[in-house]
Formats: structure tokens, C-alpha cells, sequence
């Protein structure tokens, strides 16, 4: 098994303003995918506007790899409609958990550690924050679908003190679920 450097968890939280591919509305649900690795959320019924509220898990081998987020409609006698795509870089959010969790007593609360710009690169709607947040790393981005007519996707990533690269250097999957599960 591939050595697994730490957890990314992606908190899948609202569609806004998304592309109407049914009669008025669409059932949209989100895929994410980073590596050979692929979640989904719920479809969420006629609705433009969903709140997904769901939190989805990676284990990271590679922090350069970048999370792949696709919207779909889901339908019952055909093949899903796309709903636009978008992607996202981890690595400065792995290089913040990496860096801040070594000695996090000495990290406020609130401190914002990386902003990080929309350009012509990226996907984003507006700048993301990198942010410890009550011992965690927490960044919030919002990001504007592509190949579709309209539509942004918000999303939360988190990882708490026991994603220490340098200490989980050659940790399995199996050893940092076991750390999940003993953390909650």
C-alpha cells in the first residue's frame, strides 16, 4: 500500500445558482476526485441551490496532486447531465498542516495563515483563507464552475493536529483511519 501522508477532509457544503438542466430545476450532486480516488455527495431534488453539508475524506499520498470537482443532474431515464467542473490545488493547504501542527499551543485561534488569490489559474469565485481555527486547519473556498453557463460550488477543507507529515511520514491508509477513529 502506497504511504499515505495524511487525510484531507472536504466538507462539500452548497451549490449556488447552478444551471437548470430538467424542465426548471436540476438534481445536483457533486463527484470529487483526487488520484484513482472518487466521492460523491447526495443528489439533492429540484433545486439550484442544494446544501450538501457533506464531508468527504482522501487519504493524501501525493499533496501535489489537485481535487477534481465535477456537478452532475442526476436523472432517472438517462444518462446524467454535467453541470459544469472546477479543481482545486491541496498542496497549500498541506504545507499549512504540515508546518502549524508542529507547535500549535503557539497558534491563536483566528490567525489566518495563507490567503490565497483568485487568478486565471485557479478556479476560485473570491480569495480563500487559510485559517487555525480552535486547533484545526481550516480553508474555505468557493469555486466558480467551468463549461457551464452558471454556478459556484463552496467547500470547506480541515485537518486537525494528528495529520503531522513529518510523523506520519510512512503511515499506511489502514494507520490513519485508525487515527481518524481515535480522534473523534
Amino acid at each position: 500500500m502506497e504511504n499515505v501522508l495524511g487525510l484531507l477532509r472536504v466538507r462539500v457544503i452548497r451549490g449556488v445558482n447552478l444551471a437548470v438542466r430538467d424542465l426548471r430545476s436540476s438534481d445536483p450532486y457533486v463527484v470529487l476526485t483526487m488520484g484513482n480516488q472518487k466521492l460523491k455527495t447526495h443528489p439533492v431534488k429540484k433545486n439550484l441551490n442544494p446544501e450538501w453539508n457533506e464531508e468527504l475524506t482522501f487519504a493524501v499520498v501525493d499533496p501535489t496532486l489537485t481535487v477534481k470537482l465535477e456537478v452532475f443532474d442526476k436523472d432517472t431515464l438517462s444518462v446524467d447531465d454535467r453541470l459544469g467542473d472546477a479543481e482545486f490545488e491541496i498542496q497549500p493547504f498541506m504545507e499549512a498542516v504540515k508546518v502549524h501542527t508542529e507547535h500549535p499551543e503557539e497558534v491563536p485561534s483566528g490567525t489566518i495563515i495563507r490567503r490565497l488569490a483568485p487568478s486565471r489559474q485557479n478556479c476560485q469565485a473570491e480569495e480563500s483563507s487559510i485559517v487555525w481555527v480552535d486547533g484545526k486547519i481550516v480553508q474555505y473556498i468557493v469555486l466558480r464552475l467551468r463549461n457551464v453557463e452558471c454556478g459556484e460550488v463552496e467547500l470547506q477543507c480541515s485537518g486537525s493536529r494528528f495529520l503531522n507529515l513529518k510523523a506520519c511520514k510512512n503511515c499506511t491508509l489502514d494507520h490513519m483511519l485508525l487515527l481518524v477513529c481515535l480522534s473523534i
